[in-house]
């Protein structure tokens, strides 16, 4: 029987290896590089295309049926109740009223928009009402213009309102929210602060403001700047509308809201946007010169419903599909060239960025250890990336679709190329030779 050499077993084993071919060392590059034009998902109205058409003497009308197919721009009922969420997943928040004689009324239940009721606590102006998280209760307290705190009774549900309110005639009051370093001043209607249990952080904190839709809710959004022509922002107003009653009525308990107050569904920023100098009253009067009574006001159709009326800021060059940025057919949402998105003159800050983007973004994007390698695998016809591949140093690769990829990374847009050359073989050499960069004209191309 031959003896097993342990020494020699060893010696072969390193000889062996130091004839590796070192063309298998895999690089992990510190970060990558993008270039590419627009902002935002691509899908329905191009805001810089709005603003565009508007400066060729398009109408709302005109700029609205170019970007939405097969619809029809016609009057709707429009003065339903929102609930706009202005803060999510809180641990606290403070209310707080500076104007003079005017006071905040608190109710320890969800009370219903104009359903009358007497308040349990009046807090006066200059006094601050806070609610801090504690456990699966929230602690609701007072502190007055002197600094002295007193805590109120624990609980789950309360209403806010003001005075200069619907419900609370008189004085015209504002009511300033704070959330963390933040804080925004909103005019109308009342709030509702609410408890609301989530699956991996327990209880949270959820405020909404609720607010007509027809005038309240238009007058705050912040979507597109007042200074614009007033077709664009009519097209705008008209959008904002239109999303806006797609969503009414079905109330997300994660939220305790029918919309977000962010991009989650469209910008509403309260009082700043209609006291504006100089220009909030532009703002105003494009929102009015969409309605046709105090209870209606102009929206976009599809088979005589309101439409999700998307919309973003630009493009690449052409907006895309529906279906190529989310996978699900939207038959108004359609491709159509968007040419004034690639002119300096209006779109100077996004027709031509770049970005570099970090190893540990991109590993995390794509739920790898690392990412050695980066390939767009695919575009669509609009010029966005369809999809894209990453490969990790073990040679394991994942494919994102290029709109979840822009998502997770937070790239502007998915029009976007390699500003430098990344490796494209799983067996990459260590000290790999630069290539050209592959053109952007794919996605400037109408």
């Amino acid at each position: 029987m031959r003896i097993f050499n342990f020494r020699t077993f060893i010696a072969v084993t390193l000889l062996f290896a130091a004839f590796i071919p070192r063309a298998y060392a895999v690089d992990i590059p510190p970060s990558f590089s993008f270039h590419g034009s627009g902002y935002g998902h691509g899908v329905g109205m191009s805001q810089i295309g709005a603003r565009g058409e508007a400066l060729e003497g398009d109408s709302a009308t005109a700029i609205l049926n170019y970007y939405y197919k097969d619809v029809v721009v016609n009057p709707v009922r429009d003065d339903q109740i929102l609930r706009v969420n202005l803060g999510h997943l809180l641990t606290s928040l403070s209310l707080k009223t500076d104007t003079k004689l005017a006071h905040i009324e608190l109710f320890n239940a969800d009370i219903a928009d104009g359903v009358t009721s007497v308040a349990d606590t009046i807090i006066p102006s200059k006094s601050t009402l806070s609610f801090t998280l504690l456990g699966n209760s929230a602690i609701p307290s007072v502190t007055d213009a002197a600094g002295k705190v007193t805590a109120l009774t624990s609980g789950s549900s309360w209403t806010v309102r003001w005075s200069g309110t619907r419900e609370l005639p008189g004085v015209d009051s504002l009511v300033s929210l704070k959330i963390g370093s933040t804080t925004s001043k909103y005019r109308y209607g009342q709030m509702q602060i609410k408890l609301v249990k989530t699956a991996l952080l327990g209880y949270r904190i959820e405020i909404t403001n609720s607010l007509r839709l027809h005038d309240e809710y238009l007058w705050g959004i912040g979507e597109m700047p007042s200074s614009w022509p007033v077709q664009a922002l009519q097209a705008q107003a008209i959008a904002s509308r239109t999303y806006a009653l797609s969503k009414a009525g079905r109330i997300k308990t994660a939220c305790d809201c029918d919309l977000y107050s962010a991009t989650a569904d469209q910008n509403f920023v309260g009082y700043s946007k209609e006291s504006e100098a100089k220009y909030g009253v532009i703002w105003k009067g494009a929102v009015t010169s969409t309605s046709t009574d105090d209870s209606h006001g102009l929206a976009i159709l599809y088979n005589s419903m309101p439409i999700a009326a998307y919309f973003f800021s630009s493009s690449g060059g052409a907006t895309e599909s529906g279906v190529d940025a989310w996978g699900s057919a939207v038959p108004y949402a359609i491709s159509v060239p968007d040419p004034w998105s690639l002119l300096p003159s209006l779109n100077s800050k996004y027709i031509d960025w770049i970005r570099p983007i970090s190893q540990s973004v991109i590993a995390s994007a794509f739920g790898l250890p690392d990412v050695a390698t980066l390939i767009i695998t695919s575009r669509h016809p609009s010029g966005t990336v369809a999809t894209i591949t990453a490969t990790s140093s073990g040679g394991k690769s994942v494919s994102l679709s290029g709109e979840a990829f822009r998502s997770k990374s937070k790239l502007p847009s998915a029009y976007f190329d390699f500003d430098t050359a990344v490796i494209s073989s799983p067996a990459a050499t260590a000290s790999p030779s630069p290539a050209p960069s592959p053109t952007r004209t794919a996605f400037h191309s109408l």
